[in-house]
């Protein structure tokens, strides 16, 4: 990230105990390239029990991935399939 995080989006990551993920590497200089094929390979629903993982996307998602390897859902797919929400957004849609 370039900066922190929308203001619409804090009290989530909060809720949801990534606000602290925000101030990681603030100052120092990160490969941009590196990090996201770290987080492309990192879920961060918590833990799920299913065999059946497009049911689970759909479910905590409302979209199914076409290109689910196992539990993991690549964070490019999540990037294109749901935009930073903007300040026009409804609470629902931050969610």
């Amino acid at each position: 990230m370039h900066g922190p995080p929308s203001p619409l989006v804090e009290n989530y990551l909060r809720e949801a105990g990534f606000w602290h993920m925000t101030t990681v590497g603030r100052g120092c200089k990160l490969d941009p390239k590196l990090i996201s094929a770290l987080i492309e390979r990192y879920a961060i629903t918590g833990s799920v029990q299913s065999g059946d993982w497009g049911a689970v996307c759909y479910e905590l998602l409302g979209a199914i991935s076409e290109n689910i390897n196992r539990d993991r859902i690549e964070m490019g797919w999540l990037r294109d399939t749901f935009p930073e929400p903007d300040d026009d957004s409804t609470k629902l849609e931050r969610i």
